[in-house]
């Protein structure tokens, strides 16, 4: 050790640096601000901190403004959304910030791996955050481990407060509180006190999507009509996709109704919502807002829907086509199957027909016997068997009378109204247990199946319903037509005819309103 030198090792002279006299360079000093929620409150809080924090760095001779960072009525668990907190970190990297105040570290960030990485980050370019409520520098020695333990505390309250949220919601929910997001939702709107109301115009719209479904139209074709009118969606977009026409036909709010908690947080952090396969409780509230869709005609649209599933020809390749007013309506007699429409070539010249698709794919390997017919020959048959109601009216119309008496008598409320008052005890006993955490497995198995039987009782309603009034239609038409048609009309053919089907003799024709005609080919 005696051999130990020390050698004294004098600074190099500096270029271009400010002399001991001249003025020290300020710090470019930064701050950032942030509220969570956009109330009233939170917005003045959010004023309060823009101007302390502007006051605050003038004050100081060392400082220098080098700006105020707000992000307003935005979240602290991730930073993907908060535009403000990114612009400020850009800054600091493009070496144009050298200090960042803010208030508290749950102000900076709730989320305990955001939260270090950008202290990392900026500690890496030599740029202190001064967090004023905790009183540190993330510069000191001691900072990092005070962060970590700050930061993950405030997550902690994040967390807790998600589930107080959570629990809000829920006891807001069993009392039938309904919380619905109308900006971009077609029909309604909200009143002063937060309640659905309907908006006139745009229920017109709902109303013309359910009709036009329920007279054949496919969405597709629903869509460009409503484009071709220049109707916007409930986003205000031109174009109108087929998922957003399905999404209105089956959402449950336009009969009044509400389903709530569709859709779960599986995580407080990144706020990724997953759909409700039974994750957690749903809330189904009944009669909760004005309806635009009678409950009858939207069961006749769920029926329409399941009807048109299973309009799918053997292999499952095609189903239910709204091209032509016959397509999806002939079916083969013989084997079953779907007709479809198609174009011969012989010796040149080009003939549409319509063909069963068993004939059609497997050739002379099918074994149906079904005729091949003309497209002009169909509809003239189609047309005579319209043809045949309107000449017989009289005793068509008298069937028409017995047929809707029968209709009407079969009619009843009873089962469903007795079911209603079940489930209401069984509600009130399933929210007693939830709120207590007793096991009420039991009690919630049969409110399902109660359900079902309700769902089953309105779907036997709706049937009859629909079947009064195709019979209503099919004798209006009788009564006001004043002779026979003379030319194929598609639009009375899809609100008339429920089937067509083709014989080896014989065509069938079934009308929406249980009657038929057979046309001898």
């Amino acid at each position: 050790m005696s051999n130990t030198v020390v050698r004294l090792i004098p600074p190099k002279k500096r270029v271009n640096v400010a002399s001991e006299t001249d003025e020290a360079p300020k710090l470019r000093v930064a701050a950032y601000c942030r509220v969570s929620t956009d109330d009233e409150e939170q917005a003045s809080s959010y004023e309060a901190q823009i101007y302390h924090y502007t006051n605050y760095i003038e004050a100081n001779p060392e400082w220098t403004p080098a700006g105020i960072f707000a992000d307003e009525g935005i979240s602290g668990t991730s930073t993907k959304k908060r535009v403000e907190f990114n612009r400020l970190i850009d800054e600091c990297m493009a070496g144009n910030i050298d200090m960042v105040i803010t208030k508290s570290i749950s102000r900076f960030a709730r989320n305990t791996l955001d939260c270090l990485k950008y202290i990392r980050k900026l500690k890496e370019k030599g740029i202190p955050v001064i967090f004023e409520k905790e009183n540190i520098n993330t510069m000191d020695s001691k900072g990092e481990i005070l962060i970590t333990i700050m930061a993950s505390l405030a997550q902690q309250e994040s967390q807790s407060l998600s589930q107080n949220v959570k629990m809000g919601m829920a006891f807001r929910f069993q009392n039938g509180e309904v919380m619905v997001n109308h900006n971009r939702f077609l029909g309604y709107t909200k009143d002063e006190n937060k309640k659905l109301v309907i908006v006139p115009e745009e229920a017109e719209v709902v109303k013309r999507i359910y009709r036009e479904y329920l007279e054949g139209k496919s969405l597709i074709q629903i869509g460009r009509g409503l484009e071709a009118d220049n109707i916007l969606t409930g986003a205000g977009k031109p174009k109108w996709l087929a998922t957003t026409l399905h999404k209105i036909l089956t959402n449950e709010k336009y009969i009044g109704d509400a389903l709530l908690q569709k859709t779960v947080t599986t995580d407080f952090l990144t706020k990724e919502r997953k759909k409700n396969d039974g994750r957690v409780n749903q809330y189904y509230v009944e009669n909760c807002h004005e309806a635009i869709i009678p409950r009858d005609l939207a069961l006749q649209v769920k029926e329409e829907m399941v009807r048109r599933a299973n309009l799918k020809s053997k292999d499952k390749k095609r189903g239910y086509s709204s091209k032509y007013a016959l397509s999806s309506l002939v079916q083969c007699g013989i084997c079953g199957e779907v007709y479809r429409r198609i174009y011969w070539y012989v010796r040149g010249s080009k003939t549409v027909v319509w063909r069963c698709v068993d004939r059609l794919e497997n050739g002379a390997s099918s074994e149906c016997s079904s005729l091949t017919i003309k497209d002009e020959d169909l509809r003239n048959a189609v047309l005579h068997a319209i043809n045949q109601a309107i000449s017989g009216k009289d005793e068509f119309l008298k069937v028409l009378r017995n047929n809707i008496s029968s209709v009407i008598g079969s009619a009843s409320d009873e089962a469903v109204s007795s079911i209603d008052s079940r489930l209401e005890e069984l509600q009130k006993e399933l929210i007693r247990l939830a709120n207590s955490h007793s096991d009420y497995d039991k009690i919630a198995n049969e409110i399902h199946q109660l359900r079902e039987q309700k769902q089953a009782a309105l779907l036997r309603s709706s049937d009859l319903e629909y079947q009064k009034q195709r019979i209503a239609e099919m004798a209006e038409f009788l009564n006001t037509q004043g002779g026979e048609m003379l030319e194929f009309d598609e639009t009375l053919v899809r609100r008339l005819v429920e089937k067509v089907m083709v014989y080896e003799d014989r065509i069938s024709v079934e009308f929406k309103s249980g009657m038929g005609v057979s046309v001898e080919m």
